[in-house]
């Protein structure tokens, strides 16, 4: 059963309602350089809103962690209530796209690995979701071949292709929409590909979609 009703987000959309889902495990090339195995459904964790924050702002490291990564990636900003969606129908329900910093408490993620328990703490930190701008979505753009690159302190850091992504956004969407209802104001983070490492403070760090489409910029502190 596919159900989507119109909603309209302003252009400047407010982020402080909605739930963050995120993917990993989503590039083969990162699955492989975190040693991890590839699924057959999508790996999907949340964020709380607090760790968003936007360009021009700080990412603060947490003194429980010594080892936080960066992952940039693309994300989508749902503008319709979406539940139990087809891949073919799962587009309408973007109303806009943009640039985001998954950032990770590694050591702490690995921890929660090798003990079996989810990965909230190592997501979930204050600031730890930075998104640049968002460009509306007309259904015009091809989601599924657009560049998502990182520097750090202007050395570049990751750079791929959507086109890459083991779970496409339609796969997305249409997924979480069987297991939730989408509202508008959701985010989904769409998963990172590979080239993640660790920062710290003081570093500079910007990721960017496309040909300057999103950008985010975050400077980094202890």
């Amino acid at each position: 059963m596919f159900s989507i009703m119109d909603y309209t987000i302003p252009d400047i959309p407010d982020l402080s309602y909605g739930s963050v889902y995120c993917i990993g495990r989503n590039y083969v090339d990162h699955i492989k350089e975190m040693k991890s195995e590839q699924t057959s459904d999508p790996v999907v964790f949340l964020k709380p809103r607090s760790s968003i924050v936007h360009s021009g702002e700080h990412v603060f490291i947490p003194p429980v962690s010594a080892d936080v990564h960066h992952e940039a990636e693309l994300v989508l900003l749902i503008g319709k209530t979406t539940r139990s969606c087809s891949k073919e129908h799962a587009l309408q329900s973007v109303k806009a796209f943009g640039i985001g910093i998954d950032f990770t408490a590694r050591d702490i993620q690995s921890q929660a690995k090798k003990d079996g328990r989810p990965w909230t703490l190592a997501k979930g930190f204050d600031t730890f979701a930075p998104v640049g701008n968002f460009v509306s979505f007309t259904g015009k753009e091809d989601l599924n071949n657009l560049n998502v690159s990182l520097q750090v302190n202007g050395d570049v850091r990751q750079d791929d292709s959507t086109s890459l992504m083991i779970f496409s956004p339609s796969e997305i969407i249409s997924y979480l929409s069987h297991q939730f209802t989408l509202t508008p104001g959701d985010l989904i983070f769409t998963g990172t590909p590979k080239g993640v490492s660790a920062v710290k403070a003081g570093d500079s760090v910007t990721a960017t979609l496309g040909e300057n489409l999103s950008t985010v910029t975050v400077d980094v502190k202890s």
